[in-house]
């Protein structure tokens, strides 16, 4: 049974432009990495529960903020890995210098007996689709393109980026 994980993609019309919220990934084997590290705000879900409400709860555990408006379906893509990623759209407007995420332990440096403490998502930050499908994990472009066909965006190339 692969695993599975539902998360949300927030967007905004900004200055006649779609800017969309993605999440950079805390802890150390992330820090200096930018170009295809960025993320929808997800995290995975046991089967009793609903993606959906797997989504908010993410989005609120990863960011500290709440949703109150409609989710639209994105559907689903199977990243590389194997897991099953169930994405929804909300329009939505943040500031980013309020993020307040969750945190993960781990050993660090490793064998070093320490364990030391970092943010689930260390930023999120808004970005036009033309950067954030230069940024966004491979596997979740798709995503992207989903809802700027939706809202009848065209990616930078003019067509979907993604497969």
């Amino acid at each position: 049974m692969p695993r599975r994980s539902a998360g949300i993609v927030p967007y905004r019309q900004k200055g006649g432009a779609l800017e969309v919220l993605l999440g950079h990934p805390g802890g150390p084997f992330w820090r200096s990495r930018d170009l295809g590290a960025w993320s929808i705000l997800k995290g995975e879900y046991d089967p009793d529960e609903s993606p959906e409400a797997a989504a908010l709860r993410e989005f609120t555990e990863e960011t500290g903020w709440s949703l109150d408006v409609a989710l639209e379906p994105l559907g689903e893509v199977r990243q590389r890995s194997g897991k099953i990623v169930t994405a929804y759209a909300a329009r939505a407007d943040f500031d980013v210098a309020t993020l307040v995420s969750n945190t993960f332990e781990m050993e660090w440096p490793p064998h070093g007996g320490t364990l030391q403490r970092f943010p689930e998502i260390d930023r999120a930050q808004w970005f036009n689709l033309t950067d954030a499908c230069a940024r966004i994990v491979p596997g979740q472009g798709a995503f992207l393109d989903r809802l700027a066909a939706g809202l009848g965006h065209v990616t930078a190339q003019g067509m979907p980026a993604h497969p």
